[in-house]
């Protein structure tokens, strides 16, 4: 799909609209994984719950459970929304930092907000881009590893019509699957990605 098709089919209103209807912002400061506890659970990227790979083998395990923790929640979903979001001092989106512009080049600004704003004189505006992405190794890869190497933080991967949602992070992934069943049944599917605190942390 080529970049004009790609901003065509890309209706910012419409999905704003859909995401309300479909994950309606939590209370402030409650993370989803409390508004949503029984569509939750978190898994570990390595074994172990080592944080950081070390190797192109870790990182071959690493984007070996992304892949297959997106197949089993979407099998038919060839193409995902991709949000990227960045944290600086410009209450207005100036540059991406360029290592989004290179692996998600794309992207369109979806909205900004205050997202600190205790110091009076230093206000943290966060920046948030969206953009439709092929549900493939080569579209993805690039991103999940700079989210694994803590280069970036904030990504949200999610299909079309927003059943679920997918939050990769440095050292795992957050899913928030379309119902308790599904998140049960993967669960079930991978309990040596499962973090052994009580928490599901």
């Amino acid at each position: 799909m080529n970049r004009s098709t790609f901003d065509l089919d890309l209706d910012l209103e419409a999905l704003s609209a859909l995401w309300q209807r479909q994950w309606p912002a939590p209370q402030q400061d409650i993370p989803m994984r409390r508004a949503h506890p029984d569509r939750w659970v978190r898994f570990h990227s390595l074994p172990g719950s080592k944080r950081y790979p070390d190797d192109e083998a870790e990182y071959g395990i690493l984007l070996e459970r992304h892949h297959t923790l997106l197949a089993e929640l979407g099998p038919d979903d060839d193409e995902l929304y991709v949000v990227t979001r960045e944290w600086n001092a410009d209450p207005e989106p100036v540059t991406r930092l360029a290592e989004l512009r290179r692996v998600d080049p794309d992207a369109r600004h979806w909205g900004s907000w205050v997202h600190d704003d205790d110091d009076p004189d230093d206000v943290v505006h966060g920046h948030e881009y969206v953009s439709r992405r092929p549900r493939s190794r080569q579209a993805l890869d690039p991103l999940l590893r700079l989210v694994a190497d803590e280069v970036v933080a904030g990504v949200t991967l999610a299909p079309l019509d927003l059943r679920w949602l997918y939050h990769p992070y440095d050292g795992g992934g957050d899913v928030f699957a379309p119902s308790a069943a599904v998140r049960d049944a993967l669960r079930a599917a991978h309990p040596d990605w499962l973090s052994t605190h009580p928490s599901g942390m």
